[in-house]
């Protein structure tokens, strides 16, 4: 959701957490349980990401329900156009959560960037998270693990699964912990209202979030995000409920992602 996809999929989905002091942030985290609204179709959908009005990449996601009652993420991203020339990357993004629970089970991502490679495992338990990440340039591996533990903790998949089956009635904010693969943020969500939004996919109703973001630091506390400043969320007023914008102020200005195109699997959950 930085100019990785790890940094536009945190934009897609995070935000940094107000009105929420460091002495007391754990006892404010949202804790309920999988919303009333029915889940999602399987689809696949084309996003565009950029900043400044420029699109610097594009990401396609193949999102669907298994067999094993497992809701599954596949996508795939890469940098298009001048910027490609200027800096090649492409990324792979695979996720699975538990269907009823919306939970998250198992996540792993894999970085190109130039002569860096850089592939990020996640397992995650009642506990919290194992993270694996293993980074290979020019021929020298470094390996590096991470445990970081918090009973309802999210990956991305799962904290936007989590968020849209809420009822996301106007002013009601969410507190979420989610670590989308180095690092946990606590992410605070308010919904501001309906509003209609026209992406290259469509005209849409759209639920309007505000995002806002902290970082938990080493020590559990709360530190402020360097990178990101405040952001703003379009998710589809209708049953599917989809992502259809994120736009976010970051360091290096304004970036976005919008939805393209969207084809529902028929036949599928």
């Amino acid at each position: 959701m930085g100019a990785r996809l790890q940094a536009w999929a945190i934009c897609l989905l995070l935000a940094s957490a107000a009105s929420v002091s460091a002495s007391n942030w754990e006892t404010s985290i949202t804790t309920g349980p999988a919303g009333p609204f029915p889940p999602p179709r399987s689809l696949v959908a084309t996003y565009h990401f950029g900043w400044a009005g420029i699109t610097a990449a594009t990401a396609e996601v193949h999102f669907t329900r298994t067999s094993s009652d497992r809701f599954q993420l596949d996508g795939t991203g890469r940098t298009i156009g001048f910027v490609r020339a200027l800096w090649k990357m492409d990324v792979t993004h695979h996720a699975l959560a538990d269907a009823a629970k919306l939970r998250p089970i198992e996540m792993e991502q894999t970085e190109n960037v130039r002569s860096k490679k850089i592939v990020t495992k996640l397992a995650f338990n009642s506990a919290g998270v194992a993270r694996t990440r293993i980074e290979t340039k020019r021929g020298v591996t470094t390996p590096g693990t991470k445990q970081f533990n918090l009973p309802n903790l999210l990956d991305l998949h799962s904290a936007l699964l989590y968020m849209r089956s809420q009822t996301l009635r106007q002013g009601t904010v969410y507190r979420i912990v989610v670590f989308p693969a180095t690092s946990a943020y606590l992410a605070t969500i308010t919904v501001i209202g309906r509003e209609k939004v026209s992406v290259p996919a469509g005209t849409f109703d759209a639920i309007k979030l505000d995002l806002q973001l902290n970082k938990i630091g080493k020590k559990g506390d709360l530190e402020p995000h360097r990178k990101f400043r405040r952001g703003t969320i379009w998710i589809s007023d209708d049953p599917d409920r989809m992502l259809l914008r994120i736009g976010a102020q970051i360091f290096v200005g304004t970036v976005f992602a919008e939805l393209q195109s969207v084809q529902f699997e028929t036949g599928k959950k």
